[in-house]
């Protein structure tokens, strides 16, 4: 068995827990007693103390699965009851399915109140001769360390009675370790080695790193606990949570390519997140450390911005703030090239770049230095959408010399460009004609007309779309907006009002559309499909920065 997948199993095994305490938290009526709809509890990770300063992952849940499950006890209907016990079931099943273990009888009598999964190192023995061999650490926290002795003995005697595994014991620094190797093999199997350190089961790839783990404990330094940024990460996250995920992108960026240990960049970048429960879904508060030039800045924003009062209530995604041109720079500028958030941003950008034959950063981010929305609004056609781009007229900048360079671009590129009295205004289309024969009409030609683009002034702002029909349902006052839709008005309430804009997205209607459209959704989707099971919209929340500290918020709106 390769270790990545079955890592990245167990790592999406328990963002899918996660998941489904908000879902059931939908379900449940707002008197409830149960002390996870405070949103969590207020304690850190257990496992930080374990991991070396430098780990590329850590994914931790924070509560017993079991309290997850009791959530759906509390649900509206037997339907929904059943249905979040036999999702919970289904996790606890494909999470032990290659290991041979039952969750009932052998891991629930004995497990606490946390479980945390995490890559250790991206090469734990530092042999250059045997190829890149990463550590993986499973910690788990006992309530009652009998028992989790108990379900180790057995289960270790079970396979050197049947002859599976060699049992290896060790006594390291006080610590009793006991490693399984497959004779046969003549290599561990995953998760094989174990460690019981205090009311803490700890399991391994390998002997070596339960040594290391040993190590971090003992020498407080070294151990991510102690590392002065994860502290100030977790600081300003002060709302309880159920989970928290950490990631050292340089370091995790290697491990997903199978590539040697990094150099270490002047400023690393980490990101932390921490998961809590509303009852109006899961929020996921972030913490982005290592963005260069980063200094205390508060947000800009007090409600959503003008320019998107425009967008139809149909829009199914739409990104929303101020200053595009400077927002541009600090991605650009901002975040390591390597970066899984910069190749993230970058290959988003080309996706929409080529289909519009424009070059963003050069031909439109520069301009917008006030209000901007961009939305994406679902045709009658399935698969098919329109975008439509609003953004506020700058003091400073010449609209009508931009207006009319993208008008002569549309012609070198083979379109007419002309005028069309749309409601009380007018507006620029960019149409390209062709001619067709009918041969039902005598081979008659008739002549046709494909709109590609749109643009027309509104008050203080210009408007961009695709399409006649976006621009007419984003110009006209009578078409109903997504500023006022039940659906939108229910995020809002789920994030603070003080923020940089919104990344907004209707999953359930935008998810065929984008899978087509943006071949990168396939790829994020395909790893946290689970999650994104009863999700019905997300929405990303800037609220600038704290101690050099980029915070956002992310609101997952679940339902049935």
């Amino acid at each position: 068995m390769k270790f990545r997948p079955f890592f990245v199993t167990l790592i999406f095994g328990v963002i899918l827990l996660l998941s489904l305490a908000a879902t059931t938290i939908y379900w449940i009526l707002q008197p409830s007693p149960l002390p996870l709809l405070a949103g969590g509890v207020v304690k850190e990770p257990i496992a930080a103390i374990f991991l070396p300063k430098q780990a590329p992952v850590m994914v931790s849940l924070l509560t017993n699965p079991d309290r997850l499950d009791a959530l759906g006890r509390w649900i509206a209907s037997p339907e929904k009851r059943r249905r979040s016990h036999e999702e919970i079931l289904t996790i606890e099943k494909t999470l032990l399915a290659k290991t041979g273990l039952d969750y009932q009888t052998q891991i629930q009598p004995w497990l606490g109140e946390e479980i945390s999964l995490a890559v250790t190192s991206l090469d734990y023995d530092h042999n250059p001769n045997n190829g890149i061999k990463p550590g993986y650490l499973l910690v788990a926290s006992t309530k009652n360390q009998e028992l989790a002795k108990e379900f180790l003995q057995t289960s270790y005697s079970t396979d050197a009675i049947a002859g599976t595994s060699d049992l290896v014991f060790e006594s390291y620094k006080g610590i009793n370790l006991i490693a399984q190797q497959n004779p046969n093999l003549k290599k561990n199997t995953p998760l094989s080695a174990t460690a019981v350190v205090g009311n803490i089961v700890l399991f391994a790839n390998d002997i070596q790193v339960l040594k290391e783990s040993i190590n971090n404990v003992q020498v407080p330094d070294l151990n991510l606990q102690n590392a002065p940024g994860y502290q100030k990460a977790l600081d300003t996250i002060i709302d309880p949570r159920i989970g928290i995920i950490y990631t050292n992108f340089p370091a995790l960026s290697a491990w997903l390519g199978n590539l040697p240990i990094p150099e270490l960049p002047e400023i690393t970048q980490t990101l932390t997140v921490a998961f809590s429960v509303k009852e109006e879904g899961l929020v996921a508060q972030t913490a982005l450390i290592g963005v260069s030039g980063e200094s205390d800045r508060t947000p800009v924003l007090s409600k959503p911005v003008g320019a998107f009062s425009y967008l139809p209530d149909n829009t199914i995604l739409t990104a929303t703030g101020t200053n595009l041109a400077q927002l541009w720079q600090q991605i650009e500028t901002g975040l390591d090239q390597d970066s899984p958030l910069q190749q993230l941003f970058n290959r988003s950008v080309g996706y929409l770049e080529e289909p519009l034959g424009v070059n963003l950063s050069k031909d439109v981010f520069p301009w917008v230095k006030g209000e901007f929305s961009l939305g994406l609004i679902p045709k009658n056609q399935e698969g098919e959408a329109d975008w439509i781009f609003i953004a506020q007229k700058s003091p400073d900048v010449e609209m009508d010399e931009v207006l009319e360079g993208f008008d002569q671009q549309a012609e070198g590129a083979g379109y007419t460009v002309g005028k069309l009295p749309l409601l009380d205004t007018d507006v620029t289309v960019w149409t390209k004609l062709k001619a067709t024969v009918n041969p039902n009409k005598q081979n008659l030609a008739t002549l046709e007309a494909k709109v590609s683009g749109t643009h027309g002034n509104v008050d203080d702002y210009v408007i961009f779309s695709t399409s006649i029909e976006a621009i007419s349902e984003a110009i006209s006052p009578d078409y109903p907006k997504l500023i006022d839709t039940e659906e939108f008005q229910h995020v809002i309430e789920g994030l603070s009002p003080e923020n940089d804009g919104y990344f907004y997205t209707n999953w359930q209607k935008s998810e065929p559309i984008l899978t087509d459209k943006l071949p990168i959704t396939r790829v994020i989707e395909f790893g946290i499909k689970p999650l994104l099971r009863n999700l019905r919209s997300f929405t990303l929340s800037s609220q600038g920065s704290q101690n050099n500290i980029r915070r956002a918020t992310i609101f997952f709106n679940v339902g049935v």
